[in-house]
């Protein structure tokens, strides 16, 4: 059974890998045995955490940018020669100046513009093009697994109540930027698997739930009250999923989307 999930002599290329999730992503692909690329905007970041792990290079991109994204997948080729894995997680998710901003600019009829073309611009065309330059050289080559970062929130809407202080106000309206491109994720995910089945290039989708990074505490005290697991995901809780998919002991699977949510979509 250990060998359906051994990464070992595998590539994997992660996006967003100084984040919280991307780096949880790295730490497990890596102990499943694979070599790594890790990418995200920040080019010196990356290169120090790729000194974390015995077979790692960390390279800056743009995933915004075919041409960013096409001489990261020349570092990877460079470097390892092939691409195995490739684990989409970047993504942008609202942040705002203050918390009074927060208040206001969140609202569904005074959300800025630029903030939902942005959103697009990383969550969903960043992908379409890391699917293109490097999904299309599995295609070629006639094998590879590539796993897609969506959320419970591409599947279901955003609870508002969850953003509510104990006094009653709106602290944040969770944006319709973020669901809107999370679903896209989904369907873009399904699209593929259809289109590069012949190929042998599965192509998945993961849906994480909430994750607890120092959140209020009325909103982790509500979120957990709302799983029927009654609690947040810890950082590490996606970890299996990700080898999972990545492997092959998904080598059945594809078109599909892995909800780890602690059951938050069951009700």
């Amino acid at each position: 059974m250990t060998t359906l999930f051994s990464l070992e002599n595998k590539v994997a290329l992660v996006t967003g890998a100084l984040g919280l999730l991307g780096k949880e992503h790295c730490y497990a692909l890596s102990e499943a045995g694979a070599h790594l690329v890790l990418t995200d905007v920040d080019h010196r970041s990356c290169q120090s955490l790729a000194r974390e792990f015995r077979s790692a290079i960390g390279v800056g991109a743009d995933i915004t940018s075919k041409a960013s994204v096409e001489a990261l997948h020349q570092a990877a080729l460079e470097r390892f020669g092939k691409v195995d894995v490739l684990v989409n997680n970047a993504a942008l998710n609202d942040k705002f100046e203050s918390p009074q901003a927060a208040a206001d600019l969140s609202k569904f009829e005074n959300y800025p513009l630029e903030l939902w073309q942005r959103a697009i611009d990383v969550n969903v065309t960043g992908m379409f093009l890391s699917c293109q330059v490097i999904g299309a050289e599995m295609a070629k080559h006639g094998s590879g697994s590539i796993v897609n970062v969506a959320s419970t929130y591409g599947l279901v809407a955003p609870d508002q109540s969850l953003y509510c202080k104990p006094d009653g106000t709106q602290s944040f309206y969770k944006s319709a930027a973020y669901p809107v491109t999370k679903g896209a994720v989904i369907s873009l995910t399904r699209f593929l698997a259809t289109y590069w089945g012949a190929h042998n290039v599965r192509v998945n989708a993961l849906c994480p739930g909430g994750v607890e990074n120092g959140q209020d505490e009325y909103f982790v005290t509500k979120y957990a009250h709302r799983t029927p697991l009654g609690r947040m995901a810890a950082k590490d809780d996606y970890r299996g999923a990700i080898v999972f998919l990545a492997s092959r002991a998904s080598s059945y699977m594809t078109g599909s989307i892995l909800v780890v949510d602690g059951g938050w979509t069951a009700w």
